[in-house]
This record gives structure tokens, C-alpha cells and sequence, in this order.
């Protein structure tokens, strides 16, 4: 038990120590963070730009429909002609102009209709034109069959069918796949810091055994006891590493929201705004109306569960790769013999991911997603799509989270002891690639 403590000592103050895994620590939640900076300020730039298009109406049909928007506005043109508006535009240095020419027939007019500008524009000013050139041509062909305005409301009123649950609670639609997203997205880095993490492990085995110390080091050590010792000294360094990044990416993502945030009194005063504003603040409102549900909902997700059971399964999926991969370092002489056994240790994470989302974005409590959630390759994934439910009656069963890590790990240890195996011989081999025949045959020594 000593020799144990020895070698995790030395694993973790091996890497804690090392210059790259300093500069990462370091550089990672920086980059991080100003990557979040860059889009924000990128997507303010975006938004200040607003593109200003020129309507010349000649046909006066389409006066007054197209209504401004944060990503453009609309100037209308009276009393030119179309060259005169074209040259007009260009002088002023608007994005474009937007012309129908003069008729009767309203689908004509619209067959007829351009739209010019210097540079090709973007699909989504082009289908916000479209949108409302055709909701326009709606309007009329319907009125043209007697309706009134009330009757056009009506006709295009949205309509979303009311769910509850038994007990006569509202359920939110929705709300299943924004929470298999959170979910998905702890699975995510799941996936990252294992591969990652399992990677320094074989490393580690793989130049403590071409640089021939691993001869020394074994004399007075049992295998089990180095691959072990590894395993977990690598673990309490990634560890180490996941805390600092979490406390200094929100140190730095305050200073961020600090330094770029929003003059909030500016919204107070609403006296001096033009009717524009208002209606489109009102419209504002209103999205914000319904957008409270799911914000409530949202604030009832377990985040202690979730970050609690993060680390379990992270710490469970971990060991359990972890080991699998400190026998593929075993068996190879360098990093390039690895690529032949990485595919299948990829694969089940890989599958995780993907299946996890069908299965539980339609069901989360289904047949499918209940196994991938039980399967110990799969289960970190998997089982943290499903936790932002909850454990209990509504959320997951508390027997199927319990046999969930009852069975990793129990996995964590028969992969050890197999993986000892390769380990045990493969350590002092060199010079010879191994098959999966000749793993197999280790297994059996």
C-alpha cells in the first residue's frame, strides 16, 4: 500500500510539474474566455450594423409593409424614377434598393420586382423580403375571397395543443431537449477529459518503457501496483487541473461580463422613444412572456446532482479508459502502434454521444436510452443526457442510477485486472508489434 501511495505521488507531481501541463492550465481558460469575448464583440458588431434598403414602390401595393428589424431598416422612395433612386442609393451608400414596378396585378407586380445592390446579399435579407412579399400576396389573394382583417388574424394564428401531466402540471415543449442538451453537453466533456487524460497515461507507459526505467521500477513493484498507481496519480492531476480551469474561467468570465456588459438604465426610460421602438419593445415583452416558463423550468434543474454526478462518472468513465489505455502503452513500443487499438476504445464514447441524443431527445426514459444509460462503456454519456430530469419518479429511477455506478465500477475492476494482464507482460516487451491474438494470448498467462 505504501509502494501505491509512492507511485501516485510521483505520477501526480510528475504532471502537476510538467511545463506543458502549466502552460495549459494556465493558457486554457484564457483562451477560453476570450474566445467567448470574440463572439460577443463579433456578434455586437454584427448587430450595429444595421443595413438601411431603399423601397421604390411604383405600384403602391407594398407601401408600408416592410417593417424594420434589428439587422435592417427600411428608407422609402417617392417621385423617382428608377435610375434616379438607383444613383440616389449609391450616393448615400445604402446596402440596396428594392423595386416594384407600377400595375394592377398584384402577382405581376411581384413576378417583376428586384431587388439591386453592389454586393450579392445574404440569404437572410433576401428571405425576410421574400417572407413579406409573400405574406403581402396572401393577404390579398384572401381578401379577394371576402375576408376582413379579423379573418386574417385568425387564419394566421399560430396553434400549439396545451400538454399536462396527470397530477396537472404543465409540461413545456421543448423542455426534454433543452435539458438533454445541458446533459449532452457534461457528457461532452466527459468524453474530452477522458480521452485526453487516457492519453497522458499511455504516454507515460510508453517512455518509461522505450527509456528503459520501467526495468528498474518493476523490480520493486508489482505491475498492478505502477498501472494503478498511474491511473489514479494521473487522475488526481486532471482533476487538479479541471478545478483550477473551473475557478479561473469564472473569475474571468465576471471581469468579461463586467467589462462588456450593458448599461441596464439605459431601458428605464422609455418617454423619448418613437412608436417604432415601443411596438418592437412590446413585442420584446411579449417573447419575454413566454420565454418565463422555460426559464422557470430551467431553474428547477438539480445542479448539485449534475455537478456531483459529473465527477463520479467522469472519475468512473476515467479509470475504467484509463486502464485500457495504460495496457495499450504496455503492449507498443511508440505512439504510432497505438493507432490500431484506438479505434475500438473510441468507439463505444463516440457512440455515446450520438446515440444518447436520438434516444434521449424522443425518449429518455426508453428502452434505449435506459440501456446505453446502464452500459458501463456508454453510461457517463448516456446517464448525464438523462439526470437534468432528475433522480425520482419524474426524472430517472433511483435503482437505475445506483446500478448505474454499481456496474462501473465493477467494470473499473475486471478492466484492471485484465488490463494487468497485457500490462504485466507486455512492459518488458520491445521490438514487436502486437495483434489482438497476441493480446488475447497475454490474457491467458
Amino acid at each position: 500500500m505504501d509502494k501505491l501511495k509512492l507511485i501516485i505521488k510521483r505520477e501526480y507531481l510528475a504532471k502537476v510539474r510538467n511545463r506543458s501541463f502549466i502552460v495549459m492550465t494556465i493558457l486554457s481558460p484564457i483562451l477560453i474566455v476570450g474566445m467567448i469575448a470574440l463572439i460577443v464583440f463579433l456578434t455586437k458588431v454584427n448587430a450595429d450594423e444595421k443595413k438601411i434598403i431603399a423601397v421604390l414602390d411604383d405600384s403602391e401595393h407594398f407601401h408600408n409593409v416592410f417593417k424594420t428589424t434589428d439587422a435592417q431598416s427600411y428608407v422609402v422612395f417617392k417621385d423617382l424614377g428608377l435610375q434616379e433612386a438607383k444613383d440616389s442609393v449609391v450616393s448615400i451608400g445604402y446596402y440596396g434598393l428594392l423595386h416594384f414596378p407600377s400595375g394592377d396585378d398584384l402577382n405581376s407586380i411581384a413576378a417583376n420586382s428586384a431587388f439591386y445592390s453592389n454586393k450579392a446579399p445574404g440569404i437572410g435579407i433576401l428571405s425576410d423580403m421574400e417572407s413579406t412579399i409573400e405574406n403581402r400576396l396572401r393577404e390579398e389573394k384572401l381578401k379577394g375571397y371576402g375576408l376582413n382583417s379579423r379573418d386574417l388574424e385568425d387564419i394566421g394564428r399560430n396553434f400549439e395543443i396545451r400538454t399536462e401531466s396527470f397530477t396537472g402540471e404543465r409540461n413545456l415543449k421543448g423542455v426534454n431537449e433543452i435539458k438533454a442538451i445541458i446533459g449532452g453537453s457534461f457528457g461532452y466533456l466527459i468524453m474530452m477529459f477522458i480521452i485526453i487524460y487516457g492519453a497522458f497515461v499511455m504516454r507515460s507507459v510508453i517512455e518509461e518503457k522505450t527509456s528503459r526505467i520501467i526495468e528498474v521500477i518493476i523490480s520493486s513493484v508489482k505491475p498492478f501496483q505502477l498501472m494503478l498507481g498511474k491511473i489514479l496519480g494521473t487522475a488526481m492531476a486532471g482533476v487538479t487541473q479541471f478545478v483550477i480551469w473551473i475557478i479561473s474561467a469564472g473569475v474571468l468570465s465576471l471581469i468579461l461580463f463586467s467589462v462588456m456588459g450593458i448599461d441596464m438604465d439605459a431601458f428605464n426610460s422609455t418617454a423619448n422613444l418613437p412608436p417604432e421602438t415601443m411596438d418592437a419593445m412590446a413585442e420584446i415583452t411579449d417573447s419575454q412572456d413566454k420565454l418565463q416558463p422555460y426559464i422557470q423550468e430551467l431553474g428547477k434543474l438539480p445542479i448539485i446532482t449534475l455537478l456531483v454526478s459529473f465527477v463520479i462518472y467522469f472519475i468512473l468513465g476515467y479509470l475504467i479508459y484509463s486502464s485500457i489505455y495504460a495496457a495499450i502503452g504496455a503492449a507498443v513500443d511508440n505512439e504510432t502502434d497505438t493507432q490500431q487499438f484506438m479505434l475500438p476504445v473510441i468507439m463505444p464514447l463516440v457512440l455515446a454521444i450520438y446515440v444518447g441524443f436520438f434516444s434521449v431527445f424522443e425518449n429518455p426514459h426508453g428502452p434505449i436510452a435506459v440501456g446505453f444509460s446502464l452500459f458501463p462503456l456508454t453510461s457517463p454519456i448516456v446517464m448525464l443526457m438523462r439526470l437534468p430530469s432528475g433522480i425520482g419518479a419524474d426524472g430517472v429511477p433511483l435503482w437505475q442510477f445506483i446500478t448505474s455506478i454499481l456496474l462501473l465500477i465493477g467494470t473499473f475492476i475486471c478492466i484492471v485486472w485484465l488490463a494487468s494482464k497485457i500490462y504485466r507482460v507486455g512492459i518488458l516487451m520491445y521490438g514487436k508489434k502486437p495483434s489482438y491474438k497476441e493480446l488475447y494470448k497475454w490474457l491467458k498467462y
